[in-house]
């Protein structure tokens, strides 16, 4: 999964903003937000509830002209973000230069997610390369592993910390997308169905219920994982050789629903694509991403399995 090369960058503009501070985190970003309302740019700012809480009081009643949105519960699965929050927002906006701030990564996301996560902050590039959009993304450089920081130098064309702003001398998002591109074992405990025909899309949406009913998922969460599994295994049946392997299990708090087939996945913005209203077809991807609290995908010219998780509590 490698990015082409991409365009110049024009009028799309893909800060990493570093903050150490509560502090540095109003003086980089209450200013970026004030003067987009000041020139009539749209403004959005999806962050960490925290975040959230200490940009509202920072702005005063210019958070009123805020879209504000709770990066935890908007971008929980990374796959979401740039369909769901980035593009939704921007595309209501085709005709003005629209501003972002979008923080998806913050000390509390677990070793599972953080390659989604590098892979969306990569994959932002090629999504708006060709977008009048300014998309700002915060790091807590005191709280954050250094190789987050450094991940960050190699999505972001651009750094902006307090008192300077500079071009990122590492900025190589193909790479980053390449190295997370990385296998999720399954487990020895799993229980695993092969799907081999059409007629076997059923039997693994029956075989998915009973495994949630086995493993506590709620029934909200229950139907979820039933159009997850159906998307999935449609998928592989049309489009990667017609045979798939299907295996569920508990990881922790989360159910564990995953996908391999023979297919290769060659398009890195596949279920990051808004769907078009008169589109026919290709929204699986998206539906899985907007579904679940984590898709992670390893593919290659051999075969591509897709992991998807759901928390098992509410």
């Amino acid at each position: 999964m490698r990015i082409a090369d991409l365009p110049p960058l024009g009028r799309f503009v893909h800060p990493a903003v570093f903050y150490a501070s509560d502090e540095e985190y109003l003086g980089l970003l209450v200013p970026f937000v004030v003067e987009g309302l000041e020139q009539g740019h749209p403004v959005a700012a999806s962050v960490p509830a925290r975040r959230l809480r200490l940009l509202r009081e920072g702005l005063g009643s210019a958070a009123d002209d805020v879209l504000l949105l709770d990066m935890e519960v908007e971008g929980r699965n990374p796959g979401r973000i740039i369909p769901a929050v980035l593009r939704r927002f921007a595309d209501r906006h085709p005709d003005k230069h629209v501003r972002i701030i979008g923080e998806p990564i913050w000390a509390g996301r677990t070793d599972a997610e953080y390659p989604a996560c590098a892979q969306h902050e990569a994959l932002i590039n090629l999504a708006f390369a060709d977008r009048d959009v300014t998309i700002a993304c915060p790091y807590d450089t005191a709280s954050l592993d250094e190789h987050v920081v450094i991940d960050a130098l190699a999505t972001h064309p651009l750094v902006w910390e307090t008192g300077r702003r500079y071009d990122s001398d590492h900025y190589a998002p193909g790479a980053v997308v390449d190295r997370y591109n990385q296998p999720f074992d399954v487990v020895p405990d799993a229980v695993t169905l092969k799907v081999t025909t059409p007629a076997g899309i059923r039997d693994a949406r029956r075989f998915a219920t009973e495994q949630a009913g086995r493993l506590g998922l709620p029934d909200v969460r229950t139907a979820d994982l039933a159009l997850i599994t159906t998307e999935l295994v449609v998928n592989s049946v049309r489009h990667a050789g017609g045979t798939c392997l299907l295996s569920i299990w508990q990881d922790g708090t989360h159910l564990v629903c995953s996908v391999q087939d023979d297919g290769h996945l060659t398009d890195p913005l596949a279920g990051r694509r808004s769907a078009t209203v008169d589109q026919d077809g290709g929204r699986g991807l998206l539906v899985v991403n907007q579904l679940a609290d984590l898709v992670r995908v390893h593919t290659t010219p051999k075969g591509t399995t897709t992991h998807v998780f759901l928390r098992i509590a509410p």
